[in-house]
């Protein structure tokens, strides 16, 4: 294999790949790249077993070949060249000589035989979607799926997919994010859960908002088209939360209040708030107005401001951090809060229409 290919472009490439590239494997050929040449392009490829992202760049080809090289060091090496172009020719011995300018590099590959074959999928109704409105919907419900639970169905990120809608929900076992939007689709109702970590990818290569991004769906894998780039991911299995039970909480007070004002009251209230002196932020809902306030080791903290209350007073605790994620992505200048009684979760919707839904589980307060 030997080629010659523009060194920023190759560099760039291989970056973004190297993200679905596993870093500690008993499969020594899932730490590499993947290198395949064409006619005259190089088809870059990594993959972890669980995510695969591919792409391709123009490259002048002199001998087509194909060869794993480590994910890392080739990504070290292109990004230290001093040179516009890079050229990579592959011996016999699966030895790849990378040179560009006066610095020459020799490194040691695997045979192209020993990658793992990613998993196609053949979908009779393709979902188009406005890369900036996917990746809006991502961002603001990620935050909410789990890290660790036992359900693993809960570390991704749930799609339904309907009549011209689509719906992403996220749940922790703490808070349960939504957001809706309305698409052009017409194909069979689709629902299934993509893992976290595909998902933060495809934020990362969605770099043009205005491009569609076009998702194929099989039994246990998705796949993402994304400009230059093509995602595979598997799909989770497993029960997910009931969770339109779960938002239909019997209201008694309900709370119009300005989003930045209440994020920077929780933020100030938070500021004696550490991990060695951790305490649930207290809440007051009354009257006109909203009571902030935390007592730790260090200190205490009040604050307050003015909100349009209606129903009966509530004093309520929360974990600080859950409340400001939710707030932080809502983009709006108001946002309504429903609340049931201190010991059921609020609800947090925009002053108008239903773009999103976050609910938050309170903490009991001493």
């Amino acid at each position: 294999m030997k080629f010659i290919c523009d060194c920023q472009k190759f560099s760039e490439i291989c970056s973004n790949v190297q993200r679905a590239v596993s870093n500690k494997s008993t499969i020594p050929a899932i730490e590499g790249i993947l290198l395949t040449t064409t006619e005259n392009t190089i088809t870059v490829t990594g993959y972890d077993l669980e995510v695969g992202v591919i792409t391709s760049t123009q490259a002048k080809v002199e001998e087509q070949g194909s060869i794993i090289l480590n994910a890392k060091v080739l990504c070290d090496i292109l990004r230290s060249l001093p040179a516009s172009t890079v050229k990579i020719e592959v011996d016999e011995r699966m030895s790849a000589k990378i040179k560009s300018g006066d610095a020459e590099f020799s490194l040691k590959g695997i045979n192209a035989q020993e990658y793992p074959e990613l998993p196609s999928v053949n979908s009779s109704f393709p979902i188009v979607i406005k890369g900036e409105i996917l990746k809006d919907m991502i961002r603001k419900t990620i935050f909410a799926a789990a890290e660790n639970d036992t359900k693993v169905v809960h570390t991704g990120v749930r799609f339904e997919i309907g009549e011209n809608s689509v719906r992403l929900v996220a749940v922790d076992g703490f808070r349960l994010a939504i957001r809706n939007e309305t698409i052009d689709y017409s194909g069979e109702e689709q629902i299934f859960v993509v893992p976290k970590k595909a998902l933060n990818e495809v934020v990362k290569l969605i770099t043009d908002n205005e491009k569609p991004v076009s998702l194929n769906i099989g039994k246990r894998h998705i796949v993402f088209e994304i400009d230059d780039y093509i995602l595979v991911s598997r799909l989770l299995d497993g029960e997910f939360l009931n969770y339109k039970s779960a938002i239909a909480i019997n209201e008694t007070t309900k709370a119009l209040v300005n989003t930045r004002m209440l994020i920077s009251s929780i933020e100030r209230t938070s500021l004696i708030i550490t991990d060695r002196a951790k305490s649930p932020i207290k809440c007051i809902f009354d009257d006109d107005f909203i009571k902030i306030s935390s007592s730790t080791t260090l200190g205490n903290a009040n604050d307050k401001l003015p909100a349009k209350i209606e129903g009966n007073k509530i004093e309520i605790g929360f974990n600080n951090r859950f409340l400001l994620d939710a707030l932080r992505v809502c983009e709006t200048d108001e946002v309504i809060i429903k609340l049931g009684s201190p010991v059921l979760p609020i609800i947090i919707l925009p002053k108008q229409g239903d773009n999103f839904l976050f609910l938050v589980l309170p903490v009991k307060l001493k």
